[in-house]
């Protein structure tokens, strides 16, 4: 797999923070990503932002103003400081540095605050008719994607991933799950398709910051609440959840917006989640990799789960 590592040129970030912040960069606070590249980084003017550069696609100008939207709304997100502007042959955002926070809240109760901010932020957002389109959507979120075959092609791999041989049990636990999410679906809204700890800070058991605003998509609510139900954590930020905390997120989540999940709602949600770690398991095995988002029992268990 050949992963594309994301340069930045260090004169371009220069003359890029003069002419969209007013004040160049003086200090290099951290340097991180995977798909972009961030930046934290201390103005002469001594403010501190995070600037993030990654290719260009449709989807950024929308992102960045729900971003701003969730944020005047009182959500804990970043304020934005620029939109999706121009940087070389990419295009780069700024927004207000948020230090600080605990990966986790407490133990006894991670489900419920999880999902509770997961609500709110379901609740604030604006609808998706009020921003221009959240396309394409990412490909650990793409599984009604039009390209032909079970799975997406990967943000950061030049693989055909329906190409690559073995772990027949995990395209069977992806195929299933992608036929339960085809029928039916809930109402279409704004949310956060990638809901790991990794991306949430806390302080106590109070939310004090989400980021990765690059990862809001459209799509039916009981299908995000999925995703959110599978990929976060309860006992560090690089376990996922279990069957079992996924059963308390999704009971939390009912909780929070003041209605339960109906049936049909729990099982697509149950079905979107496996199709998230289905997917990621997928990726493993092309790299040759351990697979560690997804067990086969788990996929079975999952499954069950969704009626799927």
């Amino acid at each position: 797999m050949s992963l594309r590592a994301h340069a930045v040129d260090p004169d371009e970030l220069i003359r890029w923070c003069r002419e969209h912040l007013g004040s160049p960069p003086v200090e290099e606070m951290f340097r991180s990503g995977h798909l972009s590249a961030v930046i934290g980084l201390r103005l002469a003017d001594d403010r501190e932002v995070v600037v993030k550069v990654r290719p260009d696609t449709p989807r950024m100008a929308a992102c960045v103003e729900v971003q701003r939207r969730l944020f005047e709304a009182g959500y804990p997100c970043p304020r934005p400081l620029t939109g999706a502007a121009p940087f070389g042959g990419d295009v780069a955002t700024a927004e207000v540095h948020v230090p600080g926070g605990a990966a986790l809240p407490s133990a006894d109760r991670a489900a419920s605050v999880f999902a509770k901010a997961f609500a709110r932020l379901i609740r604030l957002a604006p609808g998706p008719d009020e921003v221009a389109a959240l396309v394409p959507v990412p490909s650990w979120a793409a599984w009604d994607h039009a390209e032909g075959g079970l799975w997406p092609r990967s943000e950061d791999s030049d693989v055909d991933l329906d190409e690559v041989p073995g772990a027949e049990w995990i395209d069977e636990a992806g195929r299933r799950a992608r036929d339960r999410l085809r029928a039916g679906g809930s109402d279409v809204v704004i949310g956060h398709c990638d809901w790991l700890a990794g991306n949430l800070r806390w302080s106590d058991d109070t939310l004090l910051v989400v980021h990765d605003w690059d990862s809001v998509i459209a799509e039916c609510e009981d299908i995000l609440v999925g995703f959110a139900a599978a990929l976060y954590s309860t006992v560090d930020a690089d376990t996922l959840a279990t069957v079992e905390d996924t059963q308390r997120f999704l009971v939390a989540y009912g909780d929070a917006r003041g209605r339960d999940l109906s049936a049909d709602e729990g099982q697509r949600a149950w079905a979107a989640g496996l199709w998230t770690r289905a997917y990621d398991a997928k990726f493993q095995h092309a790299a040759g990799q351990p697979i560690t988002s997804l067990s086969e029992d788990e996929a079975r268990e999952r499954l069950r789960c969704a009626a799927a």
